[in-house]
């Protein structure tokens, strides 16, 4: 599901009224007073309150998560709603809950020793639950609930799969189909200890990272580096840059935040993204040589005056894969498509050679898919992907140049599963 950034300049922000998409609190002191959230709210700042307000969610994540290295957070006088059996409710600790009601979701309340909670007059199902500072056994479902019964104190480490599913996905109101990369496997996994770091130049073979919060940018200019289960927020140019004699960067379960500042979220060639959520930047990854994209979650780019926002982008450029991800340039809160999932030209290049574009979930762009009247490319594959209708003028623009290979059969609506034909 798409998502709404609360991303205002300064502490206590006010936030109210009736919201058709999910929210992402990125700023410190933010407040949610009296608001109807039809999806989830993702807490990533510190003392966040919600209070006299309705989340209704149905995905298979949870409706309301505090992620690891957040504190302060006060849910008070709220109703969650759950719209699955597989939904959690109010997660993963650190917070505070009054007068909370849950209804309809696998687990209510979820917190564990590392992460306690404060839960006082409220109720999951109708059954009271009460917790202190000195955490207590959480409650058992209800015999209505399903079968797969929590563990005493679930712990934040621990996720539940939803069930497997033989049912194609389906796009409703935005939403990212089930399969594809989202909120609950990109990013910094659940449970993971972040350490404060400034701006990282990486400048030794071979180095190591993990684990880190890193208020700044992230330069490389040496060989085989590697970054992990790590967040930035960096308010330059790139967030993540490779220079100089840089050559297979691996970049693994990162959230990129780019402040909407970003010209791009990573530049320019020769590394690897896995499993990484990218928001708030102006342009998702620049596609230089040598690179690969894949099972990442690419969402809510940033608009600023005179903006040409691509989730991916290559201007000349060998040997790219991109593979297995959700490029969701469409912001359905305000009805922007921006301007396409990846936009492929020789724009700075001689030629782009070598590209695989496959096994993707795109929705919005002006075209879903640009393609610039100056390519000149070869073996530029499109296949097994399945495309939105939340463009502004159709899914792939100019498919008749050269060196474009446009599979008919596999390239699918994700409404109904039928082939896109440009």
């Amino acid at each position: 599901m798409t998502t709404l950034v609360i991303a205002v300049a300064g502490i206590g922000v006010a936030v109210a009224g009736s919201r058709d998409g999910s929210m992402a609190v990125y700023k410190d002191g933010t407040v949610i007073d009296g608001a109807v959230v039809n999806g989830y709210i993702h807490v990533r700042a510190n003392n966040v309150t919600i209070k006299n307000s309705t989340i209704r969610y149905g995905g298979a994540s949870h409706a309301v998560r505090i992620f690891d290295g957040f504190s302060g957070t006060v849910v008070e006088d709220t109703k969650i709603h759950c719209g699955s059996a597989r939904t959690n409710g109010l997660v993963f600790g650190n917070y505070t809950a009054r007068r909370v009601q849950i209804f309809g979701c696998r687990n209510g309340f979820m917190y564990s020793d590392s992460a306690p909670a404060t839960i006082v007059e409220s109720t999951w199902n109708g059954k009271a639950v009460n917790a202190g500072a000195e955490i207590g056994p959480a409650p058992e479902p209800p015999p209505s609930e399903s079968t797969a019964t929590p563990s005493a104190r679930p712990s934040a480490s621990r996720t539940t799969a939803p069930p497997a599913s033989s049912a194609p996905p389906r796009e409703v109101a935005g939403r990212i189909p089930e399969s594809f990369p989202g909120p609950d496997n990109t990013g910094v996994p659940a449970g993971t200890t972040l350490k404060a770091s400034g701006s990282i130049n990486a400048t030794k073979d071979g180095q190591v990272f993990t684990g880190l919060d890193i208020k700044g940018c992230f330069t490389v200019t040496a060989k085989n580096v590697i970054l992990r289960k790590s967040r930035i927020s960096c308010g330059g140019l790139y967030s993540i840059r490779t220079l100089g004699g840089a050559a297979n960067l691996l970049v693994e379960d990162v959230e990129i935040n780019g402040q909407a500042k970003n010209s791009a979220a990573v530049c320019c060639g020769d590394y690897t993204l896995r499993r990484v959520e990218i928001t708030n930047t102006i342009d998702g990854p620049r596609l230089g040589s040598n690179t690969v994209i894949e099972n990442s979650w690419i969402h809510h780019l940033a608009r600023t005056s005179g903006s040409h926002n691509d989730a991916l982008q290559t201007t000349g450029a060998s040997n790219i894969v991109v593979r297995g991800n959700s490029l969701e340039t469409y912001n359905p809160t305000t009805g922007d498509p921006f301007n396409a999932c990846i936009m492929i030209g020789s724009t700075t290049g001689p030629s782009v050679n070598n590209l695989t574009f496959e096994q993707n979930y795109c929705n919005g762009g002006n075209y879903s898919v640009g393609i610039r009247e100056d390519l000149k490319g070869s073996n530029i594959q499109f296949r097994q992907n399945v495309f939105g209708r939340n463009y502004r003028f159709g899914v792939v623009a100019r498919p008749g140049q050269a060196g474009i290979s446009w599979d008919k059969a596999s390239n699918v609506w994700v409404d109904n599963r039928k082939p896109v034909v440009p």
